[in-house]
């Protein structure tokens, strides 16, 4: 059976910006080869008058997850930045909402939600599922679709629009979110 997108579901794209793509500071593996299969996601959802969402990194400079501070990263998408820009390639609509997170100097947040007005923008909008593609796989994608479950929203990962740096941790990943009640799919599981 195949989904058809309507006014009350949203894209969620994770962090598209330089600094995860190749040669950024923290870069994905091959995370621009999704951005095509983005923007045909994104072309479907406009049509359908859903909602699109950007999430994004808008570190501070001396952010908690940076290396300097006792963190896992080199300092990457510091708020202004050029690496904290979304990839030119992205189509993103004027309508798009941007989302920014960990933008506490002092506070971790790899979710969308975690920190930010996105809950409250979905639940003004009535959206009930939401639809989440992008980077990193096991770390920003994972988290923002574990927060989305645990608010109730049907929550559907996009597998041909989605990066990990590992592939061993996405398919992790990818099982516990299963697990935890969401739906993996892909462009062909869509009615256009």
């Amino acid at each position: 059976m195949k989904l058809k997108v309507g006014h009350r579901d949203a894209l969620i794209i994770v962090d598209m910006q330089k600094d995860f793509m190749p040669q950024g500071a923290l870069p994905v593996p091959e995370g621009d080869t999704i951005i095509p299969i983005i923007n045909n996601y994104l072309r479907i959802f406009q049509e359908s008058k859903a909602s699109v969402i950007l999430t994004r990194d808008w570190h501070p400079p001396n952010h908690i997850s940076f290396k300097s501070r006792g963190g896992l990263w080199p300092p990457h998408c510091i708020r202004n930045s050029e690496g904290a820009k979304f990839h030119p390639d992205l189509k993103i609509p004027s309508n798009a909402v941007i989302i920014s997170k960990a933008t506490e100097p002092d506070k971790e947040a790899y979710s969308g939600f975690d920190g930010t007005e996105l809950n409250s923008i979905l639940t003004s909008r009535a959206v009930k599922r939401v639809f989440i593609c992008g980077v990193a796989t096991e770390y920003c994608v994972k988290e923002t679709a574990l927060d989305a479950l645990r608010l109730g929203y049907l929550v559907l990962i996009l597998n041909d629009a989605i990066k990990g740096i590992s592939k061993s941790n996405s398919e992790k990943a990818l099982e516990l979110l299963l697990n935890k009640g969401a739906l993996i799919i892909e462009m062909s599981d869509l009615l256009e």
